[in-house]
């Protein structure tokens, strides 16, 4: 007989966690380049896919299977009866098949952000059905499924070790077989940072992770009727996400400390780690143990990322390694000391924690043995890794013939990752060029918006009120600033009588002399960002009456608001007319 509630609960519950598959996808995109966004979204989009049906044709078997303790049995298709003897009372066998299996495609999507932007396609597919098939059946079935690891009273109540440190160890043997991104480390070793695309997209993945994460860790009770169950339903709500917003404080507060600003993509980090930390034993620990598992998955995952990153010199994009790797791990561990029925600190003694040990252990050299041996056959035949060229000019196109997945848009690109990017700000300034200002010497305008004079140094132009005396003096000024000025400026220009002027789209980059930016703990290098050029040939209106005007209209008092060059003009010449001088500047 089946219950109508725990059915119903237990299939919500898949949704849930069904959801969080864009919430990876948005994460990981938002994390890495635009060049690759397409090629993210097809990963995450394809291991659900292939991962499904090879979950339903071999997996599910595997891990649910009665078998013995290390395996389960070989029920090709589920045409036998492991789904009915698997599923729990009340629930319907097929709610239990679904429900298990967006959990198996959640391990084989941790490992796509920390060997992004630098893997085959093909390679991907090939590990993803690893992972379905075999790596992640098995070590469930230890767990989940009647194995040996369930006997000892090894207690991770919704993955995080089974789901989650399964991933991230395989993640992180993907990462060191597969090397570091171009660019990533100097000739030195120092690690440089990459910046992602989009913190906006990153943070819409982490809440659609964190709201799936309540059916991942609320639904695994697959069952919602009588007064236990609801009340272990709410319970387990409280302390998921007590543990999420404890690992934000955790990472904004270290981070605010450690690199004198708090971190954006490190801060989300922080509500996965937390999130990771608090699976295991979101059933079984008070909402003081929740706490403190999120608090110390934090300070783990800052840790985690830069020992990593900067130590053992593994680019994980996403920081998949140490949120999901690290964080499950200790997480589990943590059940042992922090459990109230049985932890160490509740009076359990050790027992509990040598297990909760024991168990991180074998599933983590289970996971590395199994995927260096799948990682090593797939690099020495198909690859592993694309070409450098198609690294650089980005996975979108070359394998998927995607030319943008951004078509109207202008992405910021990283200084120095394309060889033939030459410098939008290079011009032929003289080197004598000083630096001048309308504004007085010292000013906040002065200083965010320098202008550069270029002109030969003679005698100064006299003005007769708004009329210049020689009308064939011309000075051409170049004003670089980001886009979003433009509408500012262009009022300003006609304000005082200038009613032309030349646009132009431009990459360029700058930083402050001692002005230190860190990104997810690694010091920023320049890197290239949208400016727009406007050029302004003037004779009439002075040139201190334009300059006065541009760094009113563009001073916010931010980095990036821009410089002006100031160049001599020989002549003007209307192409339609053939006039020449200061008749040519006039637009009849």
């Amino acid at each position: 007989m089946f219950s109508s509630v725990d059915t119903i609960w237990t299939l919500l519950g898949a949704a849930l966690v069904f959801f969080m598959q864009p919430g990876f996808a948005m994460v990981e995109a938002g994390f890495t380049r635009a060049k690759n966004a397409g090629n993210i979204i097809m990963k995450n989009f394809v291991d659900f896919s292939f991962g499904s049906v090879c979950f339903w044709l071999l997996g599910f078997g595997v891990m649910f299977g009665a078998g013995n303790a290390f395996i389960g049995t070989l029920d090709i298709g589920l045409f036998g009866d492991t789904i009915e003897a698997a599923a729990p009372d009340g629930v319907s066998p097929w709610s239990f098949v679904i429900f298990q299996t967006v959990f198996c495609a959640t391990a084989a999507t941790i490992v796509s952000g920390a060997m992004a932007e630098r893997t085959k396609f093909s390679a991907y597919v090939i590990y993803s059905i690893v992972i379905s098939l075999i790596v992640y059946p098995i070590s469930g079935h230890w767990i989940w499924g009647g194995g040996f690891l369930g006997e000892l009273g090894f207690h991770d109540f919704a993955g995080s070790t089974c789901v989650h440190m399964v991933g991230g160890v395989a993640a992180f043997v993907g990462a060191k077989v597969l090397g570091p991104r171009i660019g990533k480390y100097s000739k030195s070793g120092k690690s440089r940072a990459i910046l992602g695309h989009s913190v906006t997209l990153g943070a819409l993945g982490v809440f659609i992770l964190w709201f799936g994460w309540f059916g991942f860790n609320g639904a695994s009770t697959v069952s919602a009727t009588g007064d236990d169950a609801l009340n272990a339903m709410g319970s387990i709500f409280v302390t998921t996400n007590l543990a999420a917003a404890c690992g934000v404080v955790a990472v904004v507060l270290l981070t605010w400390i450690v690199y004198k600003k708090p971190d954006v993509s490190l801060s989300l980090n922080g509500a996965l780690a937390g999130l990771v930390g608090i699976t295991a034993g979101c059933d079984a620990v008070s909402p003081l143990g929740a706490i403190l598992i999120g608090l110390i998955s934090g300070v783990v995952l800052v840790g985690g990322i830069a020992f990593i990153d900067k130590s053992l010199k593994i680019d994980d994009p996403v920081g998949a390694i140490a949120v999901h790797g690290l964080c499950g791990a200790v997480g589990t561990i943590l059940v042992g000391f922090l459990a109230v029925d049985g932890g160490l600190f509740y009076g359990g003694g050790f027992a509990q924690l040598g297990v909760q040990f024991v168990g991180v252990v074998s599933v983590g050299a289970w996971v590395a043995v199994t995927m260096i041996v799948t990682f090593q056959i797939i690099k020495r035949t198909i690859g592993l890794r694309v070409t450098r060229e198609e690294e650089i000019e980005g996975l979108d196109i070359h394998e998927h013939g995607l030319v943008s997945g951004y078509a109207d848009f202008m992405p910021a690109v990283q200084a120095g990752e394309v060889s033939d990017l030459v410098s939008a700000l290079t011009g032929s300034v003289s080197p004598t060029a000083t630096l001048q200002s309308a504004a007085p010497l010292g000013s906040a305008t002065d200083r965010a918006i320098p202008v550069v004079d270029a002109r030969e140094k003679t005698e100064p132009t006299k003005f007769n009120g708004d009329s210049a005396i020689n009308p064939y003096k011309y000075t051409k000024l170049s004003i670089i600033t980001r886009p979003s000025g433009f509408e500012a400026l262009d009022a300003a220009m006609h304000e005082i009588g200038i009613t032309g002027m030349t646009v132009t789209n431009l990459l360029g980059y700058g930083m402050q002399k001692g002005n230190k930016e860190y990104y997810r703990g690694v010091e920023v290098q320049p890197h290239l960002l949208p400016k727009i050029r406007a050029e302004i040939v003037v004779c009439k209106v002075p040139v201190e009456t334009v300059v006065a005007a541009a760094k009113k209209a563009l001073y916010t008092g931010s980095m990036g608001d821009g410089k002006i060059f100031i160049y001599d003009v020989e002549n003007v010449v209307k192409i339609r007319t053939g006039e020449e001088g200061y008749d040519a500047l006039q637009d009849d």
